[in-house]
């Protein structure tokens, strides 16, 4: 499978969530073309590697992955003279930025993997200011640079045939912005690697720290994580890094350990030993609380977004597998902590095991291949007709 097909990604510079969905495809469709903004090959995984891939004309500025969040303004006159496949048989575009603005042939099915409507025009216009460093005259050019770039991300939605959201939280994201609906197919999570210490067995007795794990950006909210330890006494280990750092350590008292980040391995140690992961900003999805659950870990987490969908509350019944606290604020965090920790024998490592199990890489794969092969195959039936 793969022949005919053209795989759209928005930057490939790193491995993150979006790039191991885009794994998943790279390995099924091993004859696809993949085009992307910028590349950095040996940055994502072999898979990806391997396909044909091919960067815009942004990729050869010299050390652009520094700086290519700023070059926002200009990246849709780039991919509206790169991105127009006409002899493609099924474009995917996996989007957060510009992906979704591929421009397939006439009949010839568009799928969009959502991971977002594009951040910076619809809801995290400030983030993107204090990336590019824009205040004043400097911030209202870039508000007018955003509004157009937010005209044209809804105009461009008319490209895609079908939608895929990562979340149902995404799926009304998408409804709001572009007026659209959409199937909703979870990202894959590994759930063969991220596993409790002792899986199938009665886990040991876990440790009394309390773990964040993330980029270090600042609409994570980890300075609430942080607050809520300090005020309870309680021991922080934070792994990750970001542009949040400095000011979060500058907060940070002595319960507080940064170890910067970390490999795969240490991760999974530490959820396997914390008493639970904090996770108190609000994600489209957020692969790291079900990593936890795999561990056999609690979360706990802020009610909205896509932790609201894997994390089942303390109130849901049987089988709880963390809090969910209501607020965006220190005090609510606080009152969450409090209430698992009078709570802790509630808190089943199987039960979360079986919740993250729902979110496995082989459920991902099957799910998103069999509607690729539906779309397509109700394609071809049409041209038939």
């Amino acid at each position: 499978m793969g022949k005919g097909v053209v795989l759209v990604h928005d930057w490939l510079t790193g491995l993150r969530g979006g790039e191991k969905c885009l794994d998943v495809l790279a390995r099924a469709m091993p004859g696809a073309t993949l085009h992307t903004l910028l590349y950095r090959k040996g940055k994502t995984t072999p898979a990806i590697d391997s396909l044909r891939v091919v960067p815009s004309w942004l990729n050869r500025l010299p050390a652009v992955h520094r700086y290519y969040r700023g070059l926002l303004p200009i990246f849709p006159s780039v991919v509206e003279k790169a991105w127009r496949f006409a002899d493609a048989e099924l474009v995917v575009s996996m989007s957060h930025c510009v992906a979704k603005s591929a421009q397939a042939g006439p009949g010839v099915p568009h799928v969009s993997y959502c991971f977002s409507p594009m951040r910076y025009a619809w809801q995290m216009r400030q983030q993107y200011y204090d990336g590019v460093g824009a205040r004043g005259l400097k911030a209202r050019l870039a508000d007018a640079l955003l509004d157009r770039i937010r005209a044209w991300d809804l105009k461009t939605a008319d490209r895609v045939s079908h939608f895929v959201a990562i979340s149902h939280h995404i799926a009304r994201r998408i409804e709001e912005c572009y007026g659209r609906t959409s199937v909703v197919i979870y990202p894959p999570v590994d759930t063969e690697y991220y596993t409790p210490a002792n899986c199938g067995e009665k886990a040991p007795k876990r440790e009394d720290f309390y773990l964040v794990v993330s980029a270090l950006a600042p609409y994570k909210r980890f300075d609430l994580a942080i607050g809520a330890c300090q005020r309870l006494g309680r021991r922080l280990v934070v792994i990750g890094s970001g542009q949040a750092e400095a000011s979060l350590k500058k907060m940070a008292g002595l319960e507080t350990t940064f170890l910067g980040w970390q490999p795969d391995s240490v991760i999974r140690d530490h959820l396997r030993r914390s008493a639970a992961l904090l996770f108190p900003g609000e994600e489209d999805f957020g692969i790291v609380p079900v990593e936890a659950q795999a561990c056999g870990s609690p979360v706990i987490a802020l009610g909205r977004g896509g932790a609201a969908e894997t994390v089942r509350d303390l109130n849901a019944g049987h089988g709880p597998t963390g809090i969910l606290f209501e607020e965006s604020s220190v005090d609510s965090l606080v009152e969450a902590m409090e209430r698992f920790e009078s709570n802790r024998e509630a808190f089943d490592p199987q039960a979360a095991r079986r919740q993250a199990e729902r979110f496995s890489k082989p459920r991902f794969e099957r799910e998103l291949l069999d509607y690729l092969g539906q779309v397509r195959g109700a394609n071809v039936a049409s041209r038939a007709a």
